[in-house]
C-alpha cells in the first residue's frame, strides 16, 4: 500500500530539549492513524512539522510524494488541518467563515455546500459562530478542514473538550472519513480508548521517540489474550496455577495464555483444577488485548491509568 505520509529521522530541537527525536513513520493511504503518545510526548510538534508550520532540525518529511523541505507549498495543497485554536470569527455565519478559507483557497463556491454536507451542518450553517456549541465548532473546522478535498488531513486532539455525545459523534465520524471522501486521516490524541475504536493503524511516540508502530489488528493480535479470573481465595488460587504466567488483574487474576493455545480449552482446564481444589470460582473468561495493553507495553510507567478513560 503506497504512503500518504512519511518521515525519516525526523528531530526538532528546542535549545537544549530534543522534542522529536529521529522519528520515521509511515501513514499508508486511506488509513486513520491514530497518533499516540501522553501530553509532552512530541506528537503535536511532529504535527507542526508535517504541516510545515516549524522547520525540522534534521530529517525529511513527505506528503504523497512531495517533500515538505523542497517545496512546503506544493505539500500544503496536499493538506487539510485541525488544530486546536479555530480562528472562526464569531460575528460571521459559519458559511460566511467558510467562504473566506474558499476564496484564500481559490476554491469554487460549490465547495462549501460539499463540505457542510459531510459533516452534517448544511442546517446551521446559517447561524453565526458565536452561538455554536463547541462540537458545532468542532465540525466547523472539519469542514474548513476538507474544503478543496485534500488527500490528507491531519487533525491534533479532534474530541478534545467535547462532552460525552459530542465525542461519540466525532468518532463515528472520523472513522468514516476515508471511506466518504477518500482521504488519509492523521490523528492525534491521547484518548487510548477513543483511538482503539476508530484508527486503522497506530503510531506510539514517548519522549519523542517512535516505540511503535502498525495496523491496530496485527499489533492487538501480537499479543496472546488471557483469562480473567475471581474466585473466592485468589491468593490460593495464584499458588495452585503456579505452572502458569499469573498476574494481579483489576478483579481477580489474570493467566496468559502459552503460544498457539485455544482460549476456550484453557479456560475450561483452569477452571476444573480450581474447582477440584475447592475454590468458588465467581469469574473466569478470555479478555483480548487492548489498545492501552500495547501501549503499557512500550510506554510504562509514564502513561497513568486515569488518562486511558
Amino acid at each position: 500500500m503506497a504512503a500518504a505520509i512519511e518521515t525519516e529521522h525526523l528531530r526538532r530541537r528546542f535549545g537544549a530539549r530534543l522534542a522529536v527525536d529521529d522519528v520515521s513513520m509511515t501513514v499508508p493511504e486511506r488509513a486513520v492513524y491514530g497518533f499516540l503518545g501522553r501530553n509532552g510526548a512530541g506528537k503535536t510538534t511532529t504535527l507542526k512539522m508535517l504541516l510545515g508550520l516549524i522547520r525540522p532540525s534534521g530529517g525529511a518529511a513527505r506528503i504523497h510524494g512531495v517533500d515538505i523541505a523542497r517545496d512546503r507549498m506544493a505539500a500544503a495543497r496536499k493538506v487539510g488541518a485541525l488544530l486546536e485554536a479555530h480562528g472562526f470569527y464569531g460575528n460571521l455565519t459559519g458559511a460566511e467563515n467558510l467562504a473566506l478559507t474558499a476564496t484564500l483557497l481559490g476554491a469554487p463556491a460549490r465547495e462549501i455546500d460539499r463540505v457542510l454536507e459531510i459533516v452534517e451542518m448544511r442546517a446551521d450553517a446559517g447561524r453565526k459562530v458565536a452561538g455554536y456549541s463547541l462540537g458545532m465548532r468542532q465540525r466547523l473546522a472539519l469542514a474548513r478542514a476538507l474544503l478543496g478535498a485534500p488527500p490528507v488531513l491531519i487533525l491534533d486532539e479532534p474530541t478534545n473538550g467535547l462532552d460525552p455525545d459530542g465525542i461519540a459523534d466525532m468518532r463515528g465520524f472520523l472513522r468514516s472519513l476515508p471511506e466518504r471522501t477518500g482521504a488519509t486521516v492523521l490523528l492525534s490524541s491521547h484518548l487510548l480508548g477513543e483511538i482503539e475504536q476508530i484508527a486503522t493503524h497506530v503510531g506510539v511516540i514517548h519522549d519523542g521517540r517512535l516505540v511503535l508502530e502498525g495496523p491496530l489488528s496485527r499489533l492487538k493480535a501480537d499479543l496472546a489474550p488471557e483469562i480473567l479470573l475471581r474466585t473466592d481465595d485468589d491468593a490460593r488460587a495464584r499458588t495452585l496455577l503456579g505452572g502458569r504466567s499469573v498476574s494481579p488483574a483489576d478483579t481477580g487474576l489474570a493467566v496468559a495464555l502459552r503460544p498457539g493455545e485455544d482460549a476456550d480449552q484453557a479456560a475450561a482446564a483452569l477452571n476444573q483444577i480450581l474447582v477440584q481444589a475447592g475454590l468458588a470460582v465467581f469469574a473466569l473468561g478470555a479478555r483480548e488485548q487492548s489498545l492501552e495493553d500495547i501501549y503499557r507495553r512500550v510506554a510504562a510507567p509514564a502513561y497513568p491509568k486515569a488518562e486511558a478513560a
